[in-house]
């Protein structure tokens, strides 16, 4: 007798538990506040979610029409500014699949913190190389000078670190402060001459060289690292080979 009052009052509780759910989701089992966009929803759960299906993708786009999301706010209000240059992606993904990378809960601070970063693989390949077309250009001087594609120095993984440490190569120093394509001509930054300069003549410099017994000198960073030092004569390429 007690062994099946204790099952009733089981079942009564897991009823209860139940009900609560269905009742009050949002104080059962939610994941956390909702972001402030959605704050009007905190008491209306299926507006997202599907009844033990969890958020729902049809439902975002009740509200978010993905032909206007980063053009027009959910009432259909024009968006401007750098906030539309960088929403405005959203019409060139393979799927609209909200959850990939939208949550409307903030959630637990290392729930937060864990939280996956963009894929740039769910855009249309067509337009993965565009970077412009959801990031704003950077106005440093070296940027400002670029006209080619990000990805010669950059990946899409990570905008840092860049593959290119110029340093590494050649310090731009004294002189040699200057805009990309003097050196790197029709913004190509695999390659680049030293002859773009008054004073870099390729038979004067041969004769220089010749005379130092240097014959190999095509790569000229290979000895030259920056202006303000003394070339580096060991190098593997440049080094003298005496006749």
């Amino acid at each position: 007798m007690k062994r099946r009052a204790l099952l009733i009052v089981i079942a009564l509780d897991l009823v209860v538990l139940v009900a609560l759910i269905f009742i009050y989701p949002h104080l059962m089992v939610s994941p956390g506040p909702l972001i402030k966009a959605h704050a009007d929803l905190t008491t209306d759960c299926f507006a997202c979610h599907a009844p033990l299906r969890g958020a729902s993708s049809s439902r975002c786009s009740a509200c978010h029409v993905p032909a206007d999301i980063g053009l027009r706010t959910t009432k259909g209000v024009p968006i401007g500014g750098e906030r539309t240059v960088k929403a405005s992606f959203h019409q060139e993904l393979i799927e609209q699949d909200c959850m990939a990378c939208h949550s409307g809960h903030l959630g637990s601070t290392l729930a937060q913190h864990s939280r996956k970063a963009f894929s740039h693989a769910l855009l249309r390949e067509a337009v993965r190389e565009q970077c412009a077309s959801c990031h704003v250009p950077p106005t440093d001087p070296i940027h400002r000078s670029i006209t080619t594609s990000c990805g010669q120095c950059h990946e899409t993984a990570g905008w840092k670190p860049a593959t290119v440490d110029h340093e590494k190569f050649f310090v731009l120093d004294r002189d040699h402060n200057v805009s990309c394509d003097t050196c790197h001509t029709g913004n190509d930054f695999s390659r680049y001459t030293c002859y773009t300069c008054h004073e870099h003549r390729p038979e004067e410099i041969r004769s220089k060289h010749i005379k130092e017994g240097i014959r190999n000198f095509e790569n000229c960073v290979e000895c030259h690292r920056s202006a303000e030092e003394e070339p580096e004569h060991g190098a593997s390429r440049g080094r003298r080979e005496r006749d």
